[in-house]
């Protein structure tokens, strides 16, 4: 299993992009529309939100989740018992979001969705037409104007060396959604989980657009796509004392979508939310 990277702009890059979904669970796109100067600098302005006390005037509403996760409130990860070392940022259109940083984190949405968007299709048609036959509705229309799409800013502290015993950043996990969409960030640590258990670093040279299957995909493929397992380790030597910032759009369909004969997509939600401990 190896990851390499696409041009979004090559002719057969849509069919290459399925075809690494469906046996890594990644993909990994270059020469993309997202605009690379525009994700440098909101790493640059939300690094320094996070290092302010206003975060806290922001703190996050359990009935909406929108807004700062501290770190005392951090999830762990389904199967863990310890917490991951971050904290985050709610974004969603509708949420609250300081000022002075609302113009270039929704233009960043705006064109992160697109792109998810354009990808769901590509998957449609890749799909055999057996596994495309049992979609409800076209892929990008189960997430059209939904409210549920996520934009998760996320910061992972420098090291201190007094973190819990066992603690990560993230720990090996799946995500709950259709796709995530995620810039390099400005720090390595994102590895994936071979299908022999072993780890394989994901390319992150920053400019890299990096794509991942979440579990709704899997449910709505009939595990056709699988939602790999993947986590953020914690850096060594020089680099423990460096922050990192990662940008994850976790792209939602609509809460009445049907995903599966067992499941909406607003049931799974829930169910997922709970067992992760932030509902």
């Amino acid at each position: 299993m190896t990851l390499a990277a696409i041009d979004y702009r090559a002719e057969n890059s849509a069919e290459a992009f399925v075809k690494s979904l469906r046996e890594t669970g990644f993909g990994v796109l270059t020469n993309h529309p997202i605009n690379p100067e525009l994700v440098r600098t909101i790493y640059t302005e939300w690094q320094a939100f996070f290092e302010t006390e206003e975060k806290h005037d922001f703190l996050f509403k359990p009935e909406t989740q929108d807004g700062f996760f501290p770190a005392t409130v951090s999830e762990t990860a389904k199967g863990h018992s310890v917490k991951d070392i971050k904290e985050y940022f709610h974004v969603y259109t509708w949420g609250r979001i300081p000022e002075s940083l609302k113009e270039n984190i929704l233009a960043y949405y705006e064109q992160a969705n697109a792109l998810a968007a354009e990808l769901l299709d590509w998957v449609e048609e890749f799909s055999p037409a057996d596994v495309s036959a049992t979609y409800s509705m076209p892929l990008s229309k189960m997430v059209e104007e939904s409210s549920l799409t996520l934009l998760r800013v996320l910061h992972y502290p420098p090291m201190t060396g007094d973190e819990e015993m066992g603690a990560i950043r993230a720990a090996a996990h799946e995500d709950i959604n259709m796709l995530t969409v995620l810039p390099a960030a400005n720090e390595p640590g994102l590895q994936v989980q071979k299908q022999d258990g072993s780890w394989l670093d994901v390319p992150s040279d920053f400019g890299n657009i990096i794509i991942n299957i979440g579990d709704m995909l899997q449910e709505a493929s009939g595990g056709y796509f699988p939602s790999t397992t993947h986590r953020v380790i914690n850096p060594e030597g020089a680099d423990m004392t460096k922050a990192r910032v990662s940008l994850p759009l976790f792209l939602h369909p609509n809460s009445e979508v049907v995903l599966s004969e067992r499941y909406t997509a607003g049931e799974y939600l829930t169910e997922r939310l709970r067992e992760l401990g932030v509902l």
